[in-house]
């Protein structure tokens, strides 16, 4: 008879995935949902006096970004398209609820206000679709790795063997892609105006949380002896270390190579790194060991996947900086920003397009090896949900260009060209958008990243202990799946109101 701990661990290995549509448009549905948040938000601030409690606040960003994506992954899995559906219906009611009741241009034509809108510029700390990319894939992450021991877990969205493309596999990836896209080479554009050794022994310092993440998790689950699947980074590996590996290889990387070419290193190191898995031993390595039947004797030996597939996730990353640097480059008027979520989209489609001719001619996805194919496909959804989150904020401009005063948190500003008049463009960004402090969800989360990744971590390992996972009705494992994202988020939104930033992020 088999142990409960050899029990969980056969239920979320030897699987396949699912269709990279079906991920797409998983990933899709939550860009909607924000869009939603804030069309409903503008809405109750015009109809009646939204009460501005942390607590209201709060709760409507949990209900509208977090169940949604936890109902996804659970009991609607086999409904995605239809939920699409009716998100994108609901969101073209309120966004023509917004249009009846506008306060800006009243009596003008569509026409008009289109041509008015698209003259406007905007502003923002940072970039919300990037903001929101993040949290998405970080959420989605945190509801997946306590989903995946439940029954009602689709086994087609949990990590794949050795082909195949699962709806968790994304989560890795999206993850390393997510952090590339706000690394310290974009924000900070004097970064090599000292010397490049001192800078790169000074970047090797944030490392550290890394280092200490990836050991505390490797002590805590060998000493409980807590259910692993060996064959996703090896024994002693986990996705710490490769983020640790990731980063010390493209620290080096960006300090050769000008940071605008860095999809030309990308796209390198993932063919040359496929052209090895092809010609060389080195598949045969990862999938068998040094001698071929399959050993984990020695440290390469145990943790094959994890070491080799790194360089699948450096190419991932190098990918991640050359959006983020071409995102952050394009960002004031709104021409432009409709130009950049085009754009964006059509390198998702030409992506998604060459992936199918890898899969079919090459090899097909492999989360296990990092292959060319995964790497497409990663970067390919990772710029499909990037354009559609900022199509939705462009979408949200406008409804805020509608209705004169609106506030959503976690969006852009909104400033009339300078040309026109200089009084107006100050008075656009009202007093209270200058003093509201910016209670949101999506703002909390993406400030504390790293913490919000290890509470998920830690508090799954504690209910995996408590709970007997395998055996649990449908609607005990939503109750335990909502109570867990709720007391999560709940903790880093309480954090980031104290605002005792452990900087670890």
């Amino acid at each position: 008879k088999m142990s409960q701990k050899q029990m969980k661990e056969a239920f979320v290995s030897n699987l396949n995935g699912t269709s990279v549509l079906e991920i797409t448009q998983g990933l899709c549905f939550p860009a909607f949902c924000i869009l939603c948040r804030g069309f409903l938000i503008i809405l109750l601030q015009h109809s009646c006096s939204f009460s501005h409690t942390w607590k209201t606040r709060f709760f409507i960003d949990f209900v509208i970004l977090i169940l949604p994506l936890v109902a996804t992954l659970t009991i609607l899995a086999s409904f995605i398209p239809l939920e699409l559906l009716t998100v994108i219906v609901f969101g073209a009611g309120l966004l023509y609820q917004i249009y009846q009741r506008r306060t800006c241009y009243a009596r003008v034509p569509v026409q008009k206000i289109l041509e008015k809108f698209l003259t406007i510029s905007v502003e923002s700390e940072y970039i919300p679709a990037i903001s929101s990319f993040r949290v998405i894939t970080n959420v989605f992450t945190a509801v997946a790795i306590l989903a995946v021991d439940f029954p009602v877990f689709p086994r087609r969205f949990a990590k794949t063997e050795l082909y195949g493309t699962g709806a968790m596999d994304f989560g890795v990836g999206g993850f390393v892609f997510g952090t590339a896209m706000v690394c310290l080479e974009i924000r900070r554009k004097d970064y090599i105006k000292g010397s490049r050794f001192y800078y790169f022994t000074k970047s090797l310092y944030t490392v550290w949380p890394l280092i200490f993440l990836g050991i505390g998790r490797l002590v805590i689950i060998k000493s409980i002896g807590y259910q692993e699947h060996i064959t996703e980074y090896g024994v002693h590996w986990n996705f710490f270390f490769t983020m640790i590996v990731v980063r010390m290889i493209t620290l080096l990387l960006l300090i050769i190579f000008p940071l605008n070419k860095s999809w030309i290193v990308a796209l390198s190191i993932s063919i040359l790194y496929q052209l090895a898995l092809d010609f060389t031993p080195l598949k045969r390595l990862i999938l068998y060991g040094t001698d071929g039947s399959g050993t984990r004797v020695g440290l390469l030996n145990a943790n094959r996947e994890g070491v080799i597939s790194s360089l699948g996730y450096v190419a991932i990353y190098m990918a991640g900086v050359q959006t983020g640097l071409y995102v952050h480059k394009n960002r004031s008027h709104i021409k432009d920003l409709i130009k950049v979520a085009c754009f964006l989209l059509l390198a998702a489609i030409s992506l998604f397009i060459s992936l199918y001719i890898v899969q079919v001619n090459v090899e097909a996805v492999s989360r296990r090896m990092a292959n060319l194919a995964f790497c497409i496909w990663i970067v390919a959804s990772s710029l499909m949900l990037l354009g559609s989150l900022l199509l939705g904020d462009i979408i949200l401009s406008f409804a805020k260009f509608l209705i004169k005063g609106a506030l959503v948190p976690c969006s852009w500003k909104l400033i009339h060209s300078p040309v026109t008049n200089k009084k107006y463009s100050e008075s656009l960004v009202s007093e209270t958008e200058r003093k509201e402090p910016s209670l949101c969800l999506i703002i909390a989360l993406n400030r504390k990243q790293l913490i919000f990744f290890l509470l998920s971590n830690i508090t799954t390992g504690l209910i995996n202990l408590m709970v007997d996972t395998l055996h649990t009705s449908t609607l005990w494992a939503l109750f335990v799946l909502s109570l867990y994202m709720f007391t999560n988020c709940l903790i880093i939104y309480i954090l980031y109101l104290q605002d005792k930033t452990i900087k670890l992020s």
